[in-house]
């Protein structure tokens, strides 16, 4: 029994990685390989930061803090700030972004290709109605078959996978091109390879499923908080470095393959085109089919989880038609497009993540200012302006001269992360608030 108790983190790392894991995860590493050129290790090296790292210390977080559910934790900045955030969260990794992705993403890979050069109009539209007409059916109808799909598919997709990569090796498409400004130099790639790192959805994802894991922990019959914290941990370095592995090798078939497919949009015609190179037509449709049903179960997986949340949130509408509600929303989105839905997510990421670090560097920091509610609130008013100007900045919005004197004079602002001396300042005010006046520390 205890032996089992010592080694119970590797399948729940294996859990952990299953749920991180998604066809965007492909999508991402293999766009930005191809414009990160010869400097794709520094990408990769960024990328990991937030696509790996912030992920997992997301998950340790949460089961540090001895809760189980976002809201709770983010109350400790203020109730109203734990419903916007949360809310937000929610509809980031649901209907407004992950989840349309999905349908995007299997289209681009799985349907796309096999119709020729100029595929009609329609087609796109077609796929997703049929494609979310099954999401919103199963996400209806619970039933244990889209859990044993889906872990059938986890390790199949991954299997394919290592075989697609083994493949870019006996057979290489090409040499690496020229980066492109963003990745011009070592340090420029690091840092545009960190913000990269925020399409996969991740660290949201994480704060919100982070109690799937701290439970399935609990349930081999640990519960002491720094046992339950240590095991989540030792999960994360069986889960890190799967993604990282898979994440290298993707951005390394990206970054050879312009030569032989040319620059794309998105990273699904890489995975798609290159796939073809490799093995041929049955080899593209064996991806394509892999794809496609791991985006469909964790369509299901996404709408499920959000529509549960709205439905506990509210108590005005019953389960189904949240269900409903988010599967036409996700249609609706979907059908911009793949290129579309990733460029006008990235502003709302610009403003999500330096909130979502900012939240996770308080909780492992908690005992270090005794849990005082000041800290937690100033450090995130002062995240949250900076975060603001970001993704209104990201969106193209005119701010005046104000960008130019933050350029200036605001340390990182230039490369996007100008919101982390922000924070600091606000977690130094809080450190001064607190030793000024006494209060009761925060649950």
């Amino acid at each position: 029994m205890q032996v089992q108790k010592n080694y119970s983190f590797i399948p729940i790392g294996l859990m952990l990685f299953a749920l991180f894991f998604g066809a965007g995860n492909l999508i991402f590493p293999a766009s930005m390989g191809q414009v990160a050129g010869y400097n794709v290790w520094w990408a990769v090296l960024g990328f990991c930061v937030t696509g790996v790292g912030l992920p997992l210390l997301a998950v340790i977080a949460i089961g540090y803090s001895g809760k189980l559910a976002l809201m709770q934790v983010a109350s400790r900045v203020h109730p109203y700030y734990a419903l916007f955030y949360t809310v937000i969260s929610y509809m980031a990794i649901g209907p407004c972004f992950a989840v349309p992705r999905t349908g995007t993403v299997s289209y681009e890979i799985a349907i796309r290709p096999f119709l020729g050069a100029n595929p009609p109009e329609y087609a796109l539209a077609i796929f997703l109605l049929f494609f979310f007409l099954v999401t919103g059916w199963l996400s209806a109808t619970p039933t244990k078959l889209v859990d044993r799909i889906g872990k059938f598919l986890t390790p199949a997709l991954v299997l394919t996978l290592v075989i697609y990569i083994v493949k870019s090796f006996i057979s290489p498409l090409g040499e690496p091109q020229e980066p492109s400004a963003a990745y011009a130099t070592p340090v420029k790639a690091v840092i545009q390879g960190i913000l990269d790192g925020y399409n996969t959805l991740d660290a949201i994802a994480a704060l919100v499923f982070a109690s799937l894991v701290i439970k399935a922990v609990q349930y081999t019959g640990i519960n002491d908080k720094r046992e339950v914290t240590l095991q989540v941990y030792k999960s994360g370095f069986v889960a890190g470095p799967l993604l990282a592995i898979i994440y290298i090798f993707i951005a390394k078939i990206g970054s050879e393959s312009v030569g032989a497919i040319g620059l794309q949009e998105t990273g699904a015609p890489i995975l798609a085109e290159t796939a073809k190179i490799f093995f041929g037509q049955a080899g593209a449709i064996l991806l394509a089919v892999m794809v496609l049903l791991a985006c469909l179960t964790t369509s299901i997986g996404l709408i499920t989880c959000c529509a549960t949340f709205m439905r506990e949130l509210t108590g005005k509408l019953p389960y189904v038609a949240w269900v409903v509600i988010f599967t036409v929303i996700s249609y609706l989105i979907g059908l911009f497009g793949l290129k579309t839905i990733i460029v006008s997510t990235i502003p709302v990421l610009m403003f999500i993540y330096p909130l979502c670090v900012a939240i996770v560097f308080l909780i492992l920091t908690h005992k270090l200012f005794g849990g005082r509610r000041c800290v937690y609130a100033w450090t995130m008013a002062f995240t949250l302006v900076m975060a603001t100007h970001n993704g209104l900045q990201t969106a193209q919005i005119a701010l005046g001269g104000l960008d130019a004197i933050l350029t200036q004079w605001l340390p990182l602002h230039r490369y996007g992360l100008g919101w982390i001396p922000f924070a600091l300042c606000g977690f130094v005010i809080g450190l001064v608030h607190k030793s000024l006046v006494k209060a009761a520390p925060v649950d």
